[in-house]
């Protein structure tokens, strides 16, 4: 799976928008949207939230999550943890740069929310790599990958993928009985 696929899943996250026209129910194979009613809130999937806006029909209500305060909170605990801490969206690395990059109006101290974002971001990567440098050291067999996105896991899965995949060769070199030199590549 690559990141834009990472992308469209969260565009199917619900979301807050304060519409500025009006619109009766509408009927998705996703499920029913609306009504919309002018100043009244509804919850949309992101990919609507994102398109209304870009024609000026709404105003996008950030996610609960998405508050510097919060985010500051989130930042320190992760940092002080050794293990992931869970986060407040599964995807509120895709959701953050949806709505910063084509709704940053609608989002209060969106710079300051920029750089929260990013810095658990960095700091969570971090934690991944030497976790993976852990477990490539100690020649484990297996992972627990509690409180990881997806976009995460995503980042670190082709060097994991290739190092177990070297580690597995190396091993059945190593077995008796095997032959040596002839590498099966799964």
């Amino acid at each position: 799976m690559d990141p834009s696929e990472v992308e469209f899943l969260a565009e199917k996250e619900m979301l807050k928008i304060i519409p500025n026209f009006s619109l009766d129910k509408i009927y998705l194979i996703g499920g029913d949207l609306g009504p919309f009613n002018p100043g009244l809130p509804v919850d949309v999937p992101v990919w609507l939230a994102l398109n209304l806006k870009q024609r000026q029909k709404c105003r996008i209500v950030p996610p609960e999550w998405m508050d510097v305060e919060k985010l500051e909170e989130m930042r320190e605990l992760e940092r002080k943890e050794d293990t992931f801490t869970p986060v407040p969206s599964p995807y509120y690395m895709e959701l953050t740069k949806l709505l910063l990059n084509h709704a940053s109006d609608n989002i209060p101290k969106a710079d300051e929310i920029r750089t929260l974002v990013k810095d658990i971001w960095d700091t969570r990567i971090a934690k991944l790599r030497l976790s993976a440098d852990s477990f490539i050291s100690q020649q484990e067999a297996h992972a627990k990958l509690d409180n990881l996105t997806l976009m995460e896991i995503n980042t670190i899965r082709s060097f994991l993928l290739d190092s177990l995949n070297c580690m597995f060769k190396l091993r059945s070199n190593l077995q008796p009985g095997s032959s040596k030199g002839q590498f099966v590549d799964y």
